[in-house]
């Protein structure tokens, strides 16, 4: 099978459920159970998966893939991600202000004086909200809030992120306030 040219992440399988074949899949979309809707998910090393059957379950959903009819089988497939070509998602369904996490990688973060930060490498969610990771030439890469005090504008047709380097903590604050851990010199006496 060919690879795809712009794979979206849809969705990561877990463990298998029950004895026909099921996993469970963690879903990566706003309903979880439209994870199929999409056409055929991919993995990474070229395989193709049909969606049979699929239901929610607690914080997941449980798919029967064509091909896949037993336990054994379905254990292999623990960990594998799956992908879906750009082009399959639906742009006509955005609004002005909405668009696909994909859509940012590969974005330059500049603040308002126009100094790059980077390049936005990868989107995470680790529980507490989304991180945008920077990654700059002989830099090493940094994670940013994905937030509106941070982030302040997506230009996708320019190619930029416009960012507040202080709210996102690339930087320092240089005004003592409350909350400063700057020494004052009667401090140090």
């Amino acid at each position: 099978m060919t690879k795809l040219e712009n794979p979206v992440l849809m969705g990561t399988i877990g463990g298998a459920q029950g004895l026909r074949g099921e996993v469970r899949v963690k879903s990566f979309t706003i309903d979880p159970v439209s994870l199929g809707d999409y056409g055929n998910l991919h993995s990474e090393d070229g395989r193709v998966f049909e969606v049979l059957e699929i239901r929610e379950a607690k914080n997941m959903v449980v798919v029967r893939f064509r091909g896949i009819n037993d336990r054994t089988t379905a254990e292999a497939l623990n960990g594998l991600d799956l992908f879906i070509e750009r082009d399959n998602l639906p742009d006509e369904e955005l609004d002005d202000d909405e668009f696909f996490y994909a859509d940012l990688e590969g974005l330059e973060a500049v603040d308002v004086t126009g100094r790059s930060h980077g390049t936005v490498t990868g989107i995470f969610d680790f529980g507490a909200g989304d991180l945008l990771e920077l990654k700059g030439p002989g830099k090493r890469p940094v994670l940013i809030p994905f937030s509106e005090a941070a982030v302040i504008e997506i230009d996708l047709e320019g190619g930029k992120l416009l960012i507040d380097p202080i709210a996102a903590g690339l930087e320092d604050d240089d005004e003592e306030g409350p909350g400063s851990r700057r020494r004052r010199p009667q401090d140090e006496e």
